[in-house]
């Protein structure tokens, strides 16, 4: 665990309100500010991914300092070209050598990745939300963070 690091981890789909995005940047900006946070973490594959790195992105112009990392959940080895292409948007970009040969659990293993770097994890978590025919992904990062005994946080507003 790194005590400045921070990670998110969402449902694929989300309710990106306008309160929801204040939440996420007041959250952000206290973590950069008073928990002396400078990088995040970010998988792919969710909305809500989408939605923190456009607000890390745009609390980068104010704090310079701070780190967007990329966390493959494919391809351990890339050529130059993707590379620069996904350093367009990030300051880095790693693979986890303990996913390889994961399967079809490589998001899963990947998640567990973020969360053991990190002493801060966001979430979007919405317990009633349905899955039908499927297991949530997000619900099994959160018990494994809680397990891991991380600085937990839920961004999940519900509708009033």
């Amino acid at each position: 665990m790194i005590n400045n690091v921070c990670c998110f981890i969402g449902h694929r789909e989300i309710n990106a309100t306008e309160a929801l995005k204040d939440t996420l940047y007041a959250l952000v900006e206290n973590l950069i500010v008073n928990n002396g946070v400078d990088t995040f973490l970010f998988g792919s594959k969710s909305s809500f991914n989408g939605l923190c790195h456009r607000i890390v992105t745009r609390l980068k112009e104010k704090y310079p300092h701070i780190k967007r990392v990329y966390v493959r959940a494919e391809y351990s080895i890339i050529d130059d070209g993707y590379k620069g292409y996904i350093l367009k948007n990030y300051e880095e970009t790693f693979y986890p050598e303990k996913i390889g040969g994961a399967g079809k659990a490589v998001y899963l293993r990947r998640n567990r990745e973020m969360i053991d770097r990190s002493k801060y994890c966001v979430f979007y978590y919405d317990e009633k939300k349905e899955y039908a025919n499927r297991k949530s992904g997000t619900k099994a990062a959160l018990r494994h963070a809680r397990k891991k005994k991380r600085n937990i946080i839920n961004a999940y507003l519900p509708l009033s």
